[in-house]
């Protein structure tokens, strides 16, 4: 497989399985702006493709991904505000997109995962984390904030431990990871992917409208009251009576 930035995205299809790996070896994988934004394209694609079912999420060489790409600091200033403006709106889509896409999507954490790249990790419906998983938000090391990545930390980890990691710049081990539960396994390197692949393959065995029914539920019932959030449920348990394959 190409080391360069040519092609900065692999994707791939294992028969319902979408495989995306983040190919910037050299730099850890590290966002720059034409990764951030094949990464935003391909999962739109995956999404809208009904031969698609589940996505692995992965990165190419030593690590997952160490988050942006600080080279490209230099010219994303305030003398260029639109750009600023482009790329935070991007980066921005693209840590969402996760979540609200219809189909379920795994990460295969391996080596570091920092920052975006810790975005990206936790953004995923599941996560196989490497036993030499090592996850943190270093941002404020370095006087920044990590601002959109924030938001996810803080809805599925405690507040003080996700206060203590974007204040300090801590991190987590593989099995932190699980024991927090942030990971759904921790296998050795040589198994992640394959672990992760394993959990794609069943969910593509899936009803896929039943399937994106579970993941948009389980979101959205998230953010609602409790009195809402049952009624939707039971809005969704009616119409699933309507699939194809449903039970009584």
């Amino acid at each position: 497989m190409p080391n360069d930035d040519a092609e900065v995205l692999i994707s791939e299809r294992r028969g319902a399985v979408q495989v995306l790996r983040l190919n910037r070896p050299a730099k850890l994988n590290a966002l720059n702006t034409a990764l951030t934004r094949a990464l935003h394209d391909e999962l739109r694609r995956a999404d809208e493709d009904d031969a698609v079912r589940a996505v692995v999420l992965a990165g190419e060489g030593r690590s997952f991904c160490t988050g942006a790409d600080t080279s490209e600091f230099a010219v994303l200033t305030p003398a260029d505000n639109r750009a600023v403006i482009r790329r935070s709106e991007l980066t921005t889509k693209t840590q969402a997109m996760l979540q609200r896409m219809r189909k379920p999507i795994v990460s295969v954490v391996q080596g570091h995962a920092l920052g975006g790249g810790a975005g990206l990790a936790i953004g995923c419906d599941m996560m196989v984390a490497a036993d030499d998983a090592s996850f943190g938000y270093p941002e404020v090391r370095h006087s920044l904030v990590p601002a959109i990545v924030m938001t996810g930390l803080q809805r599925q980890l405690g507040r003080k431990l996700a206060f203590e990691l974007v204040s300090t710049g801590r991190r987590l081990t593989a099995a932190e990871l699980a024991e927090n539960g942030l990971a759904n396994r921790v296998t050795p390197v040589d198994q992640a992917f394959d672990t992760a692949m394993e959990i794609a393959t069943r969910w593509a065995e899936v009803n896929p409208l039943a399937m994106s029914a579970i993941k948009d539920l389980f979101y959205r019932v998230a953010d609602l009251p409790f009195d809402q959030a049952m009624r939707t449920g039971g809005d969704i348990n009616a119409i699933m009576r309507g699939f194809a394959g449903a039970g009584g």
